[in-house]
């Protein structure tokens, strides 16, 4: 009996410190995200929103070009946003784990997350400042005479990639810094001993042993940049519209909130994907 109790007794204790999280989870994503499944099942006729059951949204995402073309945007944006942040965040994460002195790498990695320490909305109005017409950038390339008129950057896919990576690329030095700095020196003496020089050590050894954190920052640059709406907003303005802001279309401008919840749905369809396409592969590494 004494046995018995106490294993209920650590039941519950576990209960208890699981169920904090377990009740956040609930409320604030597994029963919203419900009430858009369901919602996105409903349609809006006129100025009324008729909840009876149908696939009618999700057929309209494919009749629609606009709807298709701008999850394509989206898709292209963020992948190149990945793409140049991974290529930008390896070096500095590397430099700052093997390079850079320990006593100097806590400074190293502080100076590297200054721009989460800046409001997002002040960080892309200080890049469309930067890069108008009139901006740091044109004013520099015409005054070195590089250029004769302003270049048309601000309004632009570039300016929102250029937004984007600015951001991630800190995100992915953490990531890929952390799985560095937990490497044992032990490989790269090994892989000298078998008469690896310093290219051939990082192409067989490190850079493979790199790839889970180099994964795992992919894929929330490829969740955070996909769903983001401010960004875009600013820096690419309306001439290319992305996902997140026709979505945010259906909600302000036509009040079509089963619309704009398929929409959603399928976005989050996408990232699903991209995290199993993303685990599949990491789950092959470690095999």
């Amino acid at each position: 009996m004494t046995t018995a109790a106490s294993r209920a007794r650590a039941r519950l204790r576990a209960w208890a410190f699981v169920a904090p999280a377990l009740l956040w989870t609930l409320a604030f994503f597994a029963v919203p995200f419900a009430v858009m499944a369901v919602a996105s099942l409903w349609k809006r006729v006129g100025t009324d929103i008729v909840r009876d059951w149908s696939l009618d949204n999700y057929a309209a995402f494919l009749a629609k070009p606009h709807f298709v073309e701008a999850l394509a945007n989206s898709l292209e944006v963020t992948v190149l946003v990945t793409v140049i942040s991974v290529v930008l965040a390896y070096p500095l994460a590397f430099i700052i784990a093997e390079k850079v002195p320990r006593r100097w790498q806590r400074l190293a990695l502080l100076l590297a997350i200054l721009p989460f320490w800046t409001s997002y909305v002040v960080r892309s109005y200080s890049w469309l400042l930067v890069l108008s017409k009139n901006g740091v950038v044109n004013q520099t390339l015409m005054g070195l005479g590089l250029i004769a008129e302003p270049l048309e950057i601000s309004a632009t896919r570039t300016a929102t990639v250029i937004g984007f990576v600015h951001f991630f690329v800190m995100l992915l030095t953490l990531t890929i810094y952390a799985n560095l700095v937990q490497l044992s020196p032990n490989y790269r003496r090994a892989a000298a001993d078998l008469g690896a020089n310093a290219v051939q050590t990082f192409v067989h050894v490190v850079l493979p042993l790199t790839l889970p954190g180099i994964m795992v920052g992919a894929f929330l640059t490829f969740v955070l940049a996909i769903g983001d709406y401010v960004t875009p907003q600013i820096l690419g303005g309306n001439n290319e519209l992305l996902l997140p802001q026709v979505i945010m279309l259906q909600i302000g401008r036509s009040a079509d909130f089963p619309t704009a919840a398929a929409l959603s749905m399928i976005l989050m369809a996408v990232v699903t994907l991209v995290y199993v396409a993303c685990a599949r592969f990491l789950k092959l590494e470690r095999a």
